[in-house]
């Protein structure tokens, strides 16, 4: 029986346990994922030495700080910064980012050609920001990262009318808007949106949040974190059962 599992914290809407589990009982496959909520990052070490892991994933808050406890890291993560997925073998950890593949796929199909995006807005400069970034600087995407409380960044009041018509693409990489607080929202100038912007919310529950409604009244075309979630999933399982590191 191989054991799976993700840490972050806290944990208790998470898609992946049900997604697995789903997937082993539906595919006959002889292993179990489970939910490791972890208050603090050191009480990692403590789960890898009383469990042995195939593989793990890797949510808020951990995406960054769980590197410096991997034996080593792929190169897109390196640069991004940022660890979701973890592969185990012979003793060693291998850190991986699948959230780009799942970004990157997911958002060509609400965007169509990446040429019709002048300019987007990052909400959030945390380990999911920095997948989104790493993607939208492939696609040469340019864009700007909107942060509350990062002063290398813009503040949401630093949003002027000239930096809001000179963007049509949106992303939330934030938490705010997710189950089981969903009244909040981005603070935005929502009056300024029009059917030309796209708004992408990395937030899958509720199915659509303040942010992405506000866009729809709007004429805005929207997409949620879902999509993005099974492709990295997928991308996680394919790590985790090839032969090599």
């Amino acid at each position: 029986m191989k054991n799976f599992g993700l840490i972050g914290f806290p944990l208790s809407h998470s898609f992946s346990p049900a997604y697995f589990e789903n997937k082993f009982t539906r595919e006959n496959i002889m292993a179990n994922y489970q939910a490791y909520p972890l208050e603090n990052i050191d009480g990692y070490c403590n789960l890898i030495e009383n469990i042995s892991f195939s593989g793990l994933n890797v949510t808020i808050p951990y995406k960054e700080k769980i590197l410096p406890f991997l034996d080593e890291i792929d190169d897109d993560a390196k640069k991004i910064g940022a660890v979701n997925t973890i592969k185990f073998n012979n003793g060693k950890s291998k850190g991986y980012n699948t959230d780009v593949f799942g970004f990157e796929l997911s958002l060509i199909e609400l965007i169509g050609n990446p040429e019709i995006i002048k300019g987007a807005l990052v909400f959030g400069s945390g380990g999911a920001s920095r997948a989104v970034c790493f993607i939208l600087d492939k696609l040469k995407i340019p864009f700007q990262i909107v942060s509350r409380n990062d002063k290398r960044y813009l503040s949401y009041t630093d949003i002027s009318k000239e930096i809001f018509i000179s963007t049509n693409l949106i992303i939330n990489t934030t938490p705010l808007g997710m189950s089981p607080v969903a009244d909040k929202k981005p603070e935005l100038p929502y009056h300024w949106l029009n059917e030309n912007y796209f708004l992408y919310d990395l937030i899958y529950n509720p199915e659509k949040t303040i942010f992405l409604t506000e866009g729809l009244n709007r004429g805005c075309k929207i997409k949620n974190g879902h999509d993005m979630l099974i492709l990295q999933a997928d991308k996680s399982w394919k790590i985790w059962n090839q032969p090599e590191m």
